[in-house]
């Protein structure tokens, strides 16, 4: 299941409160994916790591209530309170945790409550957690705490990725690598301390962000997705000094196309990065100009690319041309 798929199906299900465990190797977005879904609704979110709690911290601790001679069991202050009226409970790396502590947690997950505490009736359960193949520490996970989930299995989807990535604003050579490389956005090597995923891509962003001096890019990036990666991705980026002006291909005053192929993959990449739903029709216009002397598939990025954005170019007057000379190449 790509993300946007994983994602659609969990606002369905946290809707109607269904436990859901939300399956994936490290570094794919699990995590970010829940909460933007708690973010874009407007409900709250606690991220739980049942990794670090002991068998007891679910449940409470138990004081000595004198006035009516017996004991009570405090909830921990971790939980949903009823402040916020819904909200999302994500009990992330659940399968991480130690077989006890995953046993406490059935009576929250099936029956939303446990000890003295109760779920509030707006707040929905997701877990997450990676698989044994992911050669991660996991604890497999009983069979009756398993048969209390739905379970959504996630994937790394580049498409997904590049729409999110052009919307964050990564780095533009970043995303035109992976656009040159799909195969390069998730690596993963558990023999390797480091290795490709959407996550560690976003840690290249911000090593490239910092201006690192040149005697320290390569280990920095290598200590992010691997050294092998590393190097192909610094040698694509080196491309970028043969672009020509930015600026000026969108005022219309630069013809110049370049003829390395990384190069224009990190061109159009940048070009599209340069539209806004503020962007004038003189500027889409001569961009869409621009592109009618590039090469199919790169013209046909850029349009493609623009479109998923929903940036209108009907209006263009360059764009029945482009449709006559490029439409048979769009899918």
């Amino acid at each position: 299941m790509n993300p946007q798929s994983a994602k659609r199906s969990l606002a369905h299900l946290c809707e109607r409160k269904v436990p859901v465990f939300l399956w994936g190797p490290p570094g794919i977005g699990k995590s970010s994916i829940v909460a933007q879904i708690a973010k874009e609704a407007g409900i709250g979110f606690i991220d739980l790591r049942l990794s670090l709690l002991d068998p007891t911290d679910l449940r409470g601790i138990p004081f000595f209530d004198s006035k009516n001679d017996s004991a009570i069991w405090a909830p921990p202050a971790f939980l949903p309170d009823g402040s916020q009226e819904r909200g999302i409970l994500f009990l992330d790396e659940l399968n991480t945790a130690a077989p006890m502590v995953q046993a406490s947690a059935y009576q929250l997950i099936l029956d939303r409550k446990i000890g003295e505490y109760r779920l509030p009736d707006g707040w929905a359960i997701v877990a997450a957690g990676n698989r044994e193949s992911d050669r991660g520490v996991v604890f497999r996970m009983a069979a009756p705490l398993a048969n209390r989930f739905v379970h959504l299995e996630m994937e790394a989807n580049v498409d997904d990725w590049r729409n999110w990535a052009i919307g964050s604003g990564i780095e533009p050579s970043i995303i035109a690598y992976i656009s040159h490389r799909p195969d390069a956005l998730f690596v993963f090597n558990a023999e390797s301390r480091s290795f490709a995923t959407p996550r560690t891509w976003q840690y290249v962003h911000d090593i490239i962000a910092s201006n690192p001096e040149d005697d320290l890019i390569m280990a920095m990036v290598s200590g992010a997705i691997g050294e092998e990666l590393a190097a192909s991705y610094l040698g694509f980026r080196l491309v970028a000094s043969q672009l020509p002006d930015l600026d000026a291909i969108m005022e219309g005053t630069c013809t110049d196309v370049p003829s390395d192929p990384s190069a224009l993959h990190i061109l159009c990449t940048a070009l599209t990065m340069r539209v806004n739903d503020y962007t004038g029709s003189k500027k889409l216009g001569n961009l869409i100009t621009y592109s009618l002397k590039l090469p199919g598939e790169f013209a046909v990025m850029i349009v493609q690319d623009l479109r998923t954005r929903k940036i209108e170019l009907d209006h263009l007057e360059s764009w029945p041309l482009w449709m006559r000379q490029f439409n048979t190449l769009l899918r």
